[in-house]
This record gives C-alpha cells, structure tokens and sequence, in this order.
C-alpha cells in the first residue's frame, strides 16, 4: 500500500515544532524570557564595570549572544550572554590596550571555539565525574548567593524588608498560580511599592546607563598586524577555554535537569558562532550564564528557544523602549530573585547527613574540592578541572591496588606459574617488578596475564624489566595469555623500554 500524498501545507505543519501550536507553552516561554530579560540588566552591566567598558557593551553582549545561539545553539532554554568568568579573563586586555583589542579578542575566541567545538571537544565532557558536577552545582549555587551580598551591604534599610518581601511573594505566588512567574510577580509588586511610596533605595538605573539604540555592525578599531594577534591571541585562547568550560557544564546540568538530550558538539559551535557575532556587533563576548539559566529552566519552566530569543529580544527593547521604567526597578527585587535560584539550585540531598554516611570518602573529597576551588577562585572552569584531576588520581590509586600477583610452583619443582590480575598501568605497573622472586624460582617462569590488560607503554615497560632480571640469572620466561590489544601493544613497544627501568 502506497503512503498518503501529503499537501505541501501538512508538511510544513509536519516540520513544525510541537510548541508552536500550544498557547500554553507561548505563555510559559514569553514570561520567562521577560524575566530573563529583567535579570539580564543588572547581570550584565555589573559585567561591564568589571571588564571595564561602558554598560551599553555588556547589555549589546547579552542581546547579541542571546539572540544568535537561540538559533544556531545544541542546548534548548539555554541563557547565553555576557559573564563574569569571562569579563575578568578579557579585563587586563582592556585596560592595556583599548576596546579595540577586546572586541578583537572576542572575535577571535569566537573562532577558536568553532575549531574547537569541530575536533569534538564537548566529547571530554565525559570525563568530568558526577562528584565533580555535584560540586559544580553546589559551588555555583554558592557563587550567586555571594555575588548578591554587596547589594545587601551598606544599603538603605529598607532594602531588607523588600528582599523578604520579594522572597515570601516567591514562596506563596505558585500557590495562587503558576500561569505567571513567581519572580515576574515579585518584581513588578516591589517596583510599583517602591516608586509609588518613593521607597529611596538603590535600582536599577543606579548600575549604569542603559542604551538609547540598536548595535551596529562594524570592524574592531585595529592595526590588522601581525603584532595585534600575537597580543590578541592568549587572552582570546583563555576567554574560549573558560567559555566552553562553563556551556557545556550549563548544558550538562540542563540536561539532568529537562530529562533530555542536547547537541553539546552543536553547543561548543554555537557559542563561536555567538561569540564572533558579538565581537561584530561591539559586544564584550560572552557564555552560558548558568544563574539566568536556572530562572529560564528551573524557576520559570521554560523548554525550548523561544525563551532564549526573547530574552535577548526583550533586553533591548526594555533598554531602547522602557528604559525609565527598568531603571525604577529596586535592585532588591532582583537580589531575591538570585537569592531564590541559589536556593533552588544547590543539591540540598548531595549533603545530607545520611548521603554523606554512604558516600565513598573519595566521592566527598573531590566534591568538596571543587566546590572550595570554585568559590576560592570564583571561576567554575578552574573549579571543574582541579576536581576532575583529583578524581582521576583517586581513582588511579584504587585502581592501581586492584592489581595482584599469586605464585604456584609445580611439585616437581621445574616451573612456577605466577597470574596477574587486575589493570596494568602507570599506577599500579612500577610495583609489579617487586612481585617476583628473582633468585628462588626454577629456570621455567610463565606469567599468566589472562586476567589483566595492558594499558599503556609503564606496563610493556615493567614486564621487559622482569624478563631482563629473569635473563640475567640464566632463567627462561614466557608471557602468556595476552589479550589482543594488549599483545599488539607489546609486540609495538616491547623491548624498546627495558633500559627505563
């Protein structure tokens, strides 16, 4: 029986994304980008200050970067835009020679990101352990939760009953509904409390100056030399390291958050992509900002692009169109807002006492690593790679003991059979040597290796050095029971690497 001739309105309808037809998920998606959109403000001018460019430069970052990887991005509800990690990494570069070079710089991190993201660095995600995530969440969540504390220093009075307020409306609003945010509702009541009582306390408009007009596209403001790139290049090498760092631990824990997949390959290259339009536009470059995100994702409930795109689309027209009124918004409102995402995002189960009971003591170390890396540095990359480097020597070590070594002697006395079990590398390999008993053993020695596998050229190297010190007391020794992979690494590096030893 032939398929059905389709009409070429029902096959656009068939590429359609289910959303686009659910007013409900239009709704949870352009509330949430509005939201987004509010707490993009303040984020990113306090970015700006810290790389130490004009506000318009972050908030034409956020915008730009919002925008271009809701389109060309691998993980959907994503919030990219200008970050803290990568504003101190670009910030010297700033301050030494110019604007010119840090859009320079973000252009070409753009580019190093694409090349990246192209020989599949998003593949070494899955060397990062779930201690090392656990970590990385719990540290971010203390990150926002510090990054909101000068905002609560040295302020008005009043600027604390209004968080408080801002956090109970947050608490009970969902009881009422969750047509609408909690966080939208508690931002609008307090801005209205504030400005119709003329409540003095700090705002918006306090952090800087918004812009009056769209970003235009232009060349960066330098000598194209030789020179410039060399100047350029380490700080753009740094900014696409950090910056992917961050993304694709974003896109990880969103993941684990939706229950769904994302492109992480498609991810890396969006961000490039992303980066190099910004740089294009002005911007100050930028990643995944993982507090905006957990408003989009995990407070707001947003799923899919939609809620990315407006977030930056919205950005400008609060800034371009609404300027006044965003700038009336009390930072309060926002502080409680972050205050409840850092609340929302810690693992409060990771360090229950009855988790923590049952967890391996190596499991808790290199949590708590990461996490006292992280907030010591205040960069989550740094954070990530110390934990995942103290993960891996943890497990060598436990692997490395796994190795074992039994001995039996014919009764006739004419052989010894020893069998090895357990992984041979680096780790566990440089013991091996002392295993054996060199000037008792019969002239007959097998090793039994049916058990184990070879995994690098420290155990080719280890059992050459066994056959040299057997050699040297006249005593034969014959291998056996060599996998496949492991034979032909032997047959490429054996004998090659006695003299190590």
């Amino acid at each position: 029986m032939s398929a059905p001739v389709l009409s070429p309105a029902a096959r656009l309808r068939g590429l359609k994304p289910d959303w686009i037809s659910d007013p409900k998920v239009w709704r949870t998606e352009v509330l949430a980008g509005l939201v987004v959109a509010l707490a993009l403000v303040p984020e990113a001018i306090s970015f700006s200050i810290i790389a130490g460019v004009d506000p318009e430069i972050g908030l034409f970052a956020a915008f730009t970067m919002a925008v271009t990887i809701s389109i060309v991005g691998g993980r959907r509800a994503m919030i990219s835009a200008a970050t803290g990690a990568v504003a101190l990494v670009i910030a010297p570069l700033n301050r030494e020679h110019g604007l010119g070079y840090l859009v320079a710089a973000v252009i070409l991190a753009g580019v190093f990101q694409v090349v990246l993201g192209a020989l599949g660095v998003a593949g070494l995600m899955r060397f990062v352990p779930r201690s090392v995530m656990t970590g990385f969440v719990n540290a971010l969540a203390i990150l926002i939760f510090m990054a909101q504390v000068p905002e609560l220093t040295d302020v008005p009075w009043p600027v604390y009953p209004l968080v408080v307020a801002g956090l109970v409306l947050m608490l009970l609003f969902p009881r009422i509904t969750r047509v609408v945010p909690a966080p939208l509702v508690s931002i609008v009541i307090l801005t209205v409390v504030t400005v119709a009582a003329g409540i003095a306390v700090p705002t918006v408009g306090d952090k800087g100056e918004l812009p009056h007009a769209l970003p235009v596209p232009g060349l960066p403001d330098v000598p194209f030399t030789l020179d410039t790139l060399t100047t350029v290049a380490p700080y753009a090498l740094a900014m696409a390291l950090v910056g992917l760092m961050e993304s694709l631990m974003t896109a990880k824990l969103v993941d684990d958050i939706t229950d769904t997949h994302s492109d992480k390959t498609r991810e890396s290259i969006g961000q490039g992509v992303a980066n190099i339009v910004t740089g294009f536009f002005g911007g100050m470059g930028g990643c995944a900002m993982i507090g905006q995100t957990m408003i989009n994702v995990k407070v707001s409930g947003a799923r899919t692009r939609l809620s990315t795109f407006l977030a930056g689309s919205f950005l400008m027209v609060l800034c371009i169109v609404f300027g006044p009124v965003v700038s009336d918004i009390p930072m309060a409102a926002l502080v409680a807002v972050m205050v409840m995402v850092s609340f929302a995002t810690f693992d409060w189960h990771s360090v229950a006492p009855g988790t923590l009971r049952r967890m391996p003591a190596g499991e808790i170390l290199v949590m708590v690593v990461t996490v006292a890396v992280v907030v010591a540095t205040g960069n989550l990359a740094i954070g990530v790679v110390v934990g995942s480097v103290t993960a891996m020597v943890i497990f060598a070590r436990r692997v490395a003991h796994l190795a074992d070594v039994t001995s039996v002697t014919d009764p006739d006395g004419g052989q010894v059979v020893y069998s090895v079990t357990g992984e041979l590398f680096f780790a566990s390999s440089n013991d091996l040597v002392t295993r054996f008993d060199y000037a008792g053993d019969p002239d007959r020695v097998v090793i039994d290796l049916s058990a184990t596998h070879l995994w690098d050229a420290s155990s080719v190297a280890a059992l050459d050095a066994i056959e040299t010190k057997y050699a040297q007391r006249g005593k034969r020794v014959e291998i056996v029971g060599l996998n496949e992979h492991s034979t032909l690494m032997r047959e490429r590096l054996g004998g090659t690497l006695a003299g190590n030893h």
